[in-house]
This record gives structure tokens, C-alpha cells and sequence, in this order.
């Protein structure tokens, strides 16, 4: 049996290194800061709000939240305004339920399910609208 030569490396040819060119430099431009967009409020200018609760969960399928009372009475008809980290909303109060059964007037301590048109998240502070 005839043994086979291991083969050898092709050699790599060196070529010259190419000088770089020198490019200038650009100056940046001066740019002025813009401020932030404000966002329009969908409250009216001139309206007092009272904060009532805060948003303890929210159910998707059924567009509905659980808000924990902590000041003042809510009923239905009222208009309230939802602000949190992404929600900006006002709606007018149209159910309100505790323990699954449909209540007219919610008070200081209760934990209410309250149906919204707009996702809410949980730490969303709810106001209502004193006009």
C-alpha cells in the first residue's frame, strides 16, 4: 500500500498594504433640543378632579376593572378620568358591580368591578370629574 503525502499549504501572496486616505472630519451640526410633544388631555381646562381609587386588576375578555376605593363616594353616572403610565381616558360610570351584583353607589374601602372602553393597568389612579 502506497502512503499518502499530506499536502501542503497553499501560499497566501502578500500584497502591499494600501496608505489610507485622510478624510476630513465633518463639524456637527448645532442642534437645538425639541421638548416633548404634550400630548392634548382629554379633560376639559379649568375641571377639578378628586381622586376616588386605584386599579388593583384588570379582566381583558370582559373590558372590565377592579378598582380599590380610597377617597370619596363613586356612583353611576359619574364622569370619571383614568391616568396611569399609558392609559389617558375619561368615561361616564355605566356599571358598577361588588360581588358580582350590580350596585348603584360605591364608598371609601370597597373593591368595585367597574366596566371601562380602554385597556388599564394595575397602579392606574382613578379621578372624579368635579367639573
Amino acid at each position: 500500500m502506497k502512503k499518502k503525502k499530506a499536502k501542503k499549504p497553499a501560499k497566501v501572496k502578500k500584497t502591499a498594504a494600501k496608505p489610507k486616505k485622510k478624510v476630513a472630519k465633518k463639524k456637527a451640526a448645532r442642534t437645538v433640543k425639541k421638548q416633548p410633544a404634550q400630548k392634548p388631555s382629554s379633560i376639559p381646562a379649568g375641571a377639578s378632579l378628586e381622586e376616588v381609587g386605584v386599579v388593583t386588576h384588570y379582566f381583558p375578555k370582559v373590558d372590565a376593572a377592579v378598582v380599590k376605593l380610597t377617597k370619596g363616594i363613586l356612583s353611576l353616572g359619574d364622569t370619571i378620568f383614568i391616568k396611569g403610565h399609558t392609559s389617558d381616558f375619561k368615561e361616564k360610570v355605566e356599571s358598577m358591580q361588588l360581588d358580582h351584583t350590580p350596585i348603584e353607589k360605591g364608598e371609601q374601602g370597597m373593591e368595585i368591578g367597574l366596566k371601562v372602553k380602554a385597556k388599564v393597568r394595575e397602579h392606574d389612579i382613578v379621578y372624579k370629574l368635579l367639573s
